[in-house]
């Protein structure tokens, strides 16, 4: 039984189906479960909270009983009983006949499993490596399609999209991508550790996608150098979505910002995870 938290969002108890490998550093998971009947989400950046399972435990353990005192009690939880809580975006939505929710699909970034790899993997990605269909987790997400975890949110005089996004941005990226319709013009730069993680997105717009392949070592003088050597194409509304590491992402923003002269209210900026530190220390100082 799953309980309300507080609308728009609730928890889904939800089980995986398939699993699908996409490159040495991206994995696909999709999950179903009749709780998804109740989810909802019009958007091309959804956010999720989805909690995991330790190793040698059937359910993710989140005491969803307490209604909206969950999270105390979550917290209180032993480190290795309280279930792993990660934070990811929506890659797709499928419906049923009926047009209620039926699969959704979640990919999972690998840190730390990918060849050469010089990072210690996280529980998330040791997970996600391992998923088999009927394994179990917990999904915290919105039950009302228009709700406050969608960032991309273009105004309607936009007349030119600019698009960057690191590996863990990607999912959204490309899901933000696909959706443009026919005479949206847009530029786009999408950062992956290997040149097999690549994809072959399909769009209607007019979209010029750029695939910055290697690691980041160089942090963010590296992607903030390439992006000022290009050339957009004219534009008097241009709206921009940026995310990825936190660091890199403000690097960003003051660039198009402050030296191409956006309008800072039409740019998204969103730090998905910062450099050298855990979401848990994360979520300790947020």
């Amino acid at each position: 039984m799953t309980t309300a938290v507080a609308a728009p969002f609730r928890f889904f108890a939800l089980q995986v189906v398939r699993t699908r490998r996409l490159g040495p550093s991206l994995a696909r998971v999709t999950f179903a479960g009749p709780d998804l009947r109740a989810f909802r989400s019009d958007g091309l950046d959804q956010s999720l909270s989805l909690f995991l399972p330790h190793p040698g435990q059937s359910e993710p353990a989140v005491p969803v009983e307490l209604g909206e005192g969950w999270w105390q009690g979550w917290r209180e939880l032993p480190d290795d009983v309280r279930a792993v809580m990660r934070s990811y975006t929506l890659r797709a939505l499928r419906r049923d006949d009926d047009g209620h929710t039926a699969e959704i699909d979640v990919d999972f970034v690998l840190h730390g499993l990918g060849p050469d790899s010089g990072i210690q993997a996280g529980p998330a990605a040791r997970w996600a490596a391992d998923a088999a269909p009927g394994d179990r987790v917990l999904l915290l997400g919105p039950a009302v399609a228009d709700n406050r975890a969608i960032r991309f949110r273009p105004p309607e005089d936009t007349d030119l999209v600019v698009i960057w996004g690191d590996e863990t941005a990607v999912p959204a990226a490309c899901a933000i991508v696909e959706s443009l319709p026919a005479g949206t013009r847009a530029r786009v730069w999408l950062q992956v550790p290997h040149a097999e993680d690549v994809q072959d997105l399909r769009t209607a717009a007019d979209a010029e996608i750029t695939w910055l392949v290697g690691d980041d070592t160089d942090g963010p003088e590296a992607t903030l150098a390439t992006l000022r050597a290009a050339q957009l194409p004219p534009a008097e509304h241009p709206y921009v979505w940026i995310a990825g590491e936190s660091g890199c992402v403000k690097q960003l923003r003051r660039h198009f910002v402050g030296e191409r002269g956006v309008d800072r209210r039409a740019v998204t900026f969103v730090g998905y995870w910062r450099r050298g530190l855990t979401e848990e220390q994360l979520r300790e100082q947020g």
